[in-house]
């Protein structure tokens, strides 16, 4: 029985340097890290230091994950091109940004013209920018859920975020959950998104039969 336990013991002891050394295995090659990339964007984090700090191959790796940005240099997260292609690949990437791109306008405007979810990483300052946030709306109704309190209680605000994505209601004000209008609009676009209306205009027997008719016609 010692004598199992013991062989047991040494194939534990092998298993773990052999997984260790596959954990610190990384890739130093700019060639092999370019093949690698193209079919596996998340390989970057296999990457030698020197290689996360290569523009070149920091772009091959977001053109196929996003994400990957996480695993680039500081100096590439500040990259407004690098960023930018992240961004595009899947706007969550934007939340490996550097926070002076997460604070700069400009880029954030083409950031969310790209990827309208991408505003939940913006800087708490151009949530609340009425500009910003109506141009993230319009492409992703749904970002109005990261907007400030302000702003989801800005009528234009609201109907372009509803018109693209009913449910967006949901994070609307409660005084804008009371505006037939927006509520129209959003029951037009989805019509399950009544539900998110003031308890009134839920009754609304007009309303009631918009968002039936949207319902089978999205069906």
């Amino acid at each position: 029985m010692e004598k199992k336990d013991d062989n047991i013991s040494k194939l534990n002891n092998k298993l773990f340097e052999y997984g260790l050394k596959a954990e610190l295995a990384y890739i130093s090659d700019e060639e092999d890290a370019l093949s690698e990339l193209e079919i596996n964007g998340s390989l970057l984090m296999k990457c030698s230091k020197e290689l996360k700090s290569n523009k070149n191959i920091v772009m091959k790796a977001v053109k196929n994950d996003g994400l990957s940005l996480a695993y680039a240099s500081e100096e590439l997260k500040n990259d407004r091109e690098v960023v930018l292609e992240a961004v595009k690949n899947i706007g969550y990437a934007l939340k490996s940004a550097s926070e002076k791109l997460r604070s700069e306008k400009g880029f954030i405007l083409e950031v969310v013209r790209n990827s309208g979810i991408a505003l939940q990483y913006a800087s708490e300052e151009l949530r609340n920018d009425r500009e910003v946030v109506l141009e993230a709306v319009k492409v992703h109704g749904i970002a109005l859920q990261y907007a400030s309190e302000e702003l989801r209680n800005d009528r234009e605000v609201v109907l372009e975020a509803v018109k693209v994505h009913g449910n967006a209601l949901a994070y609307a004000s409660e005084e804008l959950r009371n505006d037939r209008e927006v509520v129209l609009e959003a029951v037009k676009a989805q019509g399950n998104a009544l539900k998110f209306a003031s308890e009134q205009l839920k009754n609304d027997a007009e309303l009631v039969i918009i968002a039936e008719k949207s319902k089978i016609e999205q069906s």
